[in-house]
This record gives structure tokens, C-alpha cells and sequence, in this order.
């Protein structure tokens, strides 16, 4: 397991070891111990799992109280994974930062407590599951608009593809943080 610390606090790219042979690949997605031993010792409570098609956005979403810490797997696809800092006393709010994920790459991504989370499908669909540090509330459920001026993400030319919900979410300036 390689690990790459990424331009914003906390937020990791890992690296998994793929075992391939002439019958496919065999590939561990967790284990505790190894994430404990490099420092990510969140303790996760769910998985979730989603299918999307080309050009689908989800974001940017998070949770409030007590947060939610997540590791991001593509198992099939591709995505443009976004990732916000949302704690209004970092030095780094409203900072983003994005990356590719590949499922033919072996890549996760660790996006800690504090950080709203977007991805986009750019492949013709993709299967993304993903790990969460605490069960899903929809009482403290958050978003904001995926194209806020303040942010600035620049998301790739397929982004377009959104749920109601995500379409009609408030700028994160009128989002209690």
C-alpha cells in the first residue's frame, strides 16, 4: 500500500497492491491494521455504493455533526472525485482540490472528517463504494452547489448530470457549517 499526501490537510491518495494472473486480479480494499499503521485509524461504520452514468455529478456533500470521514473505491470506471475543506478555521477553507480515479489503477481516496465530497462520472458509467465513519443522518445531511462561484471548481465538460436535489442546493456561504 502506497501512500500520497494531497494538497489539502488529512486528504490521502492510496495505492493498493493488485495481484494479477492469468485469471483476472485479486485486490484487498481495506484492511484495518495497515490503514491503522499508516495513521488512518478512522473506524468505519458503513459502506455505500453507487452506480452512475456518464456525465452524473453527486456534490458536494457532508454531515455535519459528527462528520464523516470517507474512502473512496472505484471499482468500475472512471471519476472526477472533488474534495472541499468546509472547517471555516482552516487555512485552507474553501480550497478544493481534484483527481482522477481509475478503477484499472488500484486508487482509493481518504477524504477526512471536515471536507465536502463531489465526484463525476467521465467514463460510460462507473460503480463507486465508498467507506463512512458514521451512519448516514439525513437531519445533518449538507450540501452546496457544485458550481458555487466561491469554490471554483472546474469540473471536466461531462459534469452535467445532476439529481434535483444537487441542482437546487444552496451557495456554501448560506450553508450551516
Amino acid at each position: 500500500m502506497e501512500i500520497e499526501n494531497l494538497a489539502l490537510p488529512g486528504v490521502k491518495r492510496i495505492k493498493m497492491q493488485r495481484f494479477v494472473d492469468h485469471r483476472g486480479f485479486f485486490q484487498e480494499l481495506f484492511v484495518q491494521s495497515r490503514f491503522a499503521d499508516k495513521g488512518m485509524d478512522t473506524p468505519f461504520v458503513q459502506d455505500n455504493h453507487s452506480f452512475s452514468k456518464y456525465g452524473t455529478l453527486r456534490g458536494m456533500h457532508f454531515q455535519r455533526f459528527p462528520g464523516q470521514a470517507k474512502l473512496i473505491s472505484v471499482l468500475y470506471g472512471t471519476i472526477y472525485d472533488v474534495v472541499v475543506d468546509i472547517r471555516r478555521d482552516s487555512p485552507t477553507f474553501k480550497q478544493w482540490l481534484g483527481l482522477y480515479l481509475d478503477a484499472a489503477k488500484a486508487e482509493q481516496l481518504f477524504v477526512p472528517v471536515g471536507y465536502a465530497h463531489g465526484f463525476c462520472v467521465v467514463s460510460e458509467e462507473a460503480h463507486v463504494c465508498y467507506k463512512i465513519s458514521s451512519p448516514y443522518n439525513p437531519e445533518e445531511e449538507k450540501g452546496f452547489r457544485y458550481d458555487d462561484p466561491e469554490v471554483g471548481i472546474l469540473w471536466p465538460q461531462e459534469a452535467r448530470l445532476l439529481s434535483e436535489k444537487d441542482r437546487l442546493s444552496p451557495l456554501l456561504c448560506e450553508v450551516a457549517l
